[in-house]
């Protein structure tokens, strides 16, 4: 057993280079499993607060990300929207999202995008169906409102290597009404600005971490 924890270590140092290694708890929680991967975060991610958590934002590209633990992806979706025609996405970021899907399927964890997406239906994500997929994967629906988004902003995760049984705790659904909306078209609400419409509530960012860390790798070879 020894040997074997040994050489999975030396692996995963092997991972990150000199300036991006963590060190010091953020080292030890790597090597020992409780290290969680954030692809494709905004730069000012609520994520940056959280502990033993490694953040690829713009700036570090998620494509070069080389894997060695769970992994929440928040990959563009203007690509997949029913809007695409007038957010002009650039000519890769549809594949940003399938290499998305490619590495929470092999290292598990969460996937994050809007319940609309067409993003289901081109990867033959069954829709709200727990019993799972051929990866262990299965899709869950949220209202990020109820996490302390400022707006209604219905979400689809697709959780792979974690039982539906052992999710953490959702938070009850949010009482009142949402003084914004995404689009500003609902009456009596206000347009989200567009940090607004990409951040991920630090209530929801802990959740998909704890969440994270319960799922198990499936299919690595």
């Amino acid at each position: 057993m020894q040997g074997r924890q040994g050489a999975q270590q030396r692996v995963n140092r092997r991972r990150f280079s000199a300036v991006q290694r963590p060190t010091g708890a953020g080292l030890n929680a790597l090597l020992y499993g409780d290290f969680v991967a954030i692809l494709f975060a905004r730069t000012d991610s609520n994520y940056k607060q959280l502990p033993n958590v490694d953040v690829w934002d713009e700036l570090r590209d998620a494509r070069n990300w080389q894997g060695g633990c769970q992994v929440i992806a928040h990959p563009p979706c203007r690509a997949w929207g029913v809007l695409k025609h007038m957010a002009k996405p650039k000519p890769h970021e549809k594949d940003l999202a399938r290499f998305a899907i490619a590495m929470v399927r092999k290292w598990g964890g969460v996937l994050e995008h809007p319940s609309g997406s067409e993003l289901w239906k081109e990867m033959r994500i069954a829709e709200l169906d727990l019993f799972g997929d051929e990866y262990g994967g299965y899709t869950v629906e949220i209202d990020q409102y109820d996490f302390g988004h400022v707006a209604h902003k219905p979400t689809r995760l697709y959780v792979c290597g974690c039982d539906a049984k052992d999710l953490p705790p959702m938070p009850p659904k949010k009482p009142g009404r949402a003084a914004k909306s995404m689009t500003g078209q609902v009456p009596g609400t206000a347009r989200c600005t567009q940090r607004e419409r990409e951040y991920t509530p630090l209530e929801l960012a802990n959740w998909l971490v704890e969440t994270a860390r319960r799922c198990q790798p499936h299919n690595k070879e």
